[in-house]
């Protein structure tokens, strides 16, 4: 595992099936600063969850978690309009993983892209156990 590798979360002996989206760049209204209002700026998206692991799942998508169903949620949250923390984006997006009752953890990390020089990016993440 190297340095950027999130920990392991899927577990055969705890049930637990690891469900991810990986780097998800959008544009969002992000910011506390004057210079960041009324203007969009990139932010990448990193979201991992632990879901209920159900081997049996009959190849039907209803049966699993949809990650492209959590990517729509991403979407619609980003959306919604500006939003001044990369910790309140984060804490919307865990808590949208969790009304899907098969989600049981969230880990999400939001990159700001551009807000230092010299910087690939800065930002916060977070887990939330259901």
């Amino acid at each position: 595992m190297s340095k950027m590798d999130p920990p392991r979360i899927a577990s055969a002996a705890r049930g637990i099936r690891h469900v991810f989206i990986r780097n998800l760049d959008l544009l969002a209204h992000i910011g506390v600063y004057r210079t960041e209002q009324g203007r969009t700026q990139p932010v990448r998206i990193n979201v991992d969850l632990g879901t209920l692991d159900d081997p049996n799942t009959g190849d039907m998508l209803e049966n699993v978690v949809d990650y492209h169903a959590v990517e729509k949620r991403i979407r619609a949250i980003i959306a919604e309009g500006h939003v001044r923390l990369a910790e309140t984006l984060a804490e919307r997006i865990a808590a949208a993983c969790f009304e899907d009752n098969r989600v049981k953890s969230v880990r999400v990390r939001v990159e700001k892209l551009h807000a230092l020089t010299g910087a690939e990016a800065v930002g916060v993440e977070i887990e939330r156990v259901r």
